[in-house]
């Protein structure tokens, strides 16, 4: 390094910019080694308190993107696309929504992570099919993209190096809110991930990691804006997490869930608007639709034709998993053997929801972690949850929970009902679809 790292920390301490082959140099640095973690952590925090400009934002992420590997996908007849969703509970949208992309002519090579807090890791869910590989080598990993047109997996070492240091280093720095880093850490992965077009579900609401629509908003612009800087057009969607997505918060349970979708067997309208609106844009961007309507169409399509499920079913086999799922998914997927309703301490109408709480709740069924190292269990979680507006009483629970002891059970039953306000008359829920922002074209409700 040819700069040392303490006036790189300096310069940006003092609010200065950072030319691109500084903060190339720096990355290099903690690639390598050179810069230590409590150089990392007060870098993070200098960019936490002066921020960084849209030329910084988009040579951080590049920078941390040449750390490692970058996929290439010669030979394929289809553009190669992706979506990446800030987290949520209830949020099965990737096992839905990349089989349907791919029965419509794109390629899906989704790289996903664990859960961690209040929500749901799309990895756990896949991890919750019985020998499904999901930390695949990657001669399997290409082919299964080939033959399937998509392929859920977890992260992998080689993509994006330097970002697993800076992540570890702001976990425990009290910077993890920064959102130039946010933006560097979520699309140096992407676009070492080889992709050509990339859509951010970025959520808002009680549940979400940006409980306020302002900064949403701020994300949302930051991650279009810096991606197709990067050279990968990119288009954000705010959508709602002021409750959870799906009626199922697990990760079987939600694997079934999905499995059901697809298979026509039960289509909430918020989970399906969500799955078609990313799916239309996602579309459009690869050039498979000429608009996102026509891209809704085709999603549609895809969807109630079953060649999506079937797509499903063959990524499933590809990595390893039961040739029968879409058949007999309660053969394969693991249950928990205590279930309860959740009844509400009088019948109304369901007028809030706590979300975050919610998604506590699986996480003390044993269904999420607090470190990253914790277990999974991937039986346990909640269905049937009630959404805002259902009416709830002795005929209808606010949910089920399932569990592994009475005990577990009976802990979650109270939880899950303190999380829900129940009244004579429902509440106003966030529109599923709350803004639509592009670069240059600012957002639009």
């Amino acid at each position: 390094m040819t700069l040392l790292p303490q006036e790189v920390i300096r310069a940006k301490r003092d609010g200065r910019t950072l030319p691109a082959e500084v903060i190339g140099e720096f990355v290099a640095g903690i690639t390598d080694g050179r810069v230590s973690e409590g150089q990392i952590g007060a870098f993070a925090m200098a960019v936490l308190l002066r921020g960084m400009d849209v030329d910084e934002r988009v040579a951080l992420t590049q920078a941390m993107t040449a750390s490692g590997e970058r996929l290439a996908w010669s030979g394929l007849d289809g553009p190669v696309l992706d979506k990446h969703s800030t987290g949520g509970v209830g949020d099965t949208v990737s096992l839905a929504l990349a089989p349907a992309v791919a029965a419509c002519g794109g390629y899906v090579p989704m790289i996903s992570g664990r859960g961690l807090g209040h929500t749901g890791g799309t990895y756990d869910k896949m991890e919750s099919i019985p020998g499904y590989v999901a930390d695949p080598d990657r001669t399997r990993f290409r082919r299964v993209v080939r033959q399937a047109g998509c392929a859920i997996i977890g992260q992998t070492e080689a993509l994006a190096p330097a970002d697993k240091r800076v992540y570890a280093v702001r976990d425990v720095t009290a910077t993890v809110e920064s959102i130039p880093l946010i933006t560097a850490s979520i699309l140096s992965k992407k676009l070492a991930a080889g992709l050509q077009g990339l859509v951010m579900d970025v959520k808002v609401g009680n549940g979400a990691f940006m409980q306020r629509r302002r900064d949403a908003v701020e994300l949302a612009r930051s991650l279009a804006t810096v991606a197709t800087g990067a050279g990968l057009p990119t288009v954000a969607l705010l959508t709602a997490m002021d409750q959870p997505l799906a009626s199922a918060a697990g990760n079987a349970v939600e694997v079934r869930y999905a499995v059901d979708y697809l298979r026509g067997v039960r289509r909430e309208a918020r989970f399906h608007e969500v799955v078609v609106a990313l799916g239309a844009e996602m579309l459009t961007l690869g050039r498979l639709t000429p608009t996102v309507s026509a891209g809704a169409q085709a999603m549609n399509e895809a969807l109630d034709s079953g060649a999506a499920a079937e797509r499903f079913a063959r990524m499933v086999r590809g990595l390893g998993g039961p040739r029968d799922l879409m058949e007999r998914p309660e053969k394969h997927l693991p249950s928990a053997a205590v279930m309860r309703a959740v009844l509400p301490e009088r019948a109304g109408v369901v007028a809030a929801v706590d979300t975050r709480q919610v998604g506590l709740a699986v996480v003390a069924l044993g269904g999420g972690r607090t470190r990253p190292q914790d277990p999974v269990d991937h039986a346990v979680g909640l269905t049937e949850l009630a959404a805002i507006g259902d009416a709830v009483g002795p005929g209808r629970p606010i949910a089920v929970v399932h569990a592994r002891t009475e005990g577990d059970a009976v802990a979650a039953t109270s939880a899950v009902r303190a999380a829900y306000r129940v009244g004579h008359r429902p509440g106003t829920a966030l529109p599923i679809v709350v803004e639509r922002i592009t670069v240059g074209g600012g957002a639009t409700p």
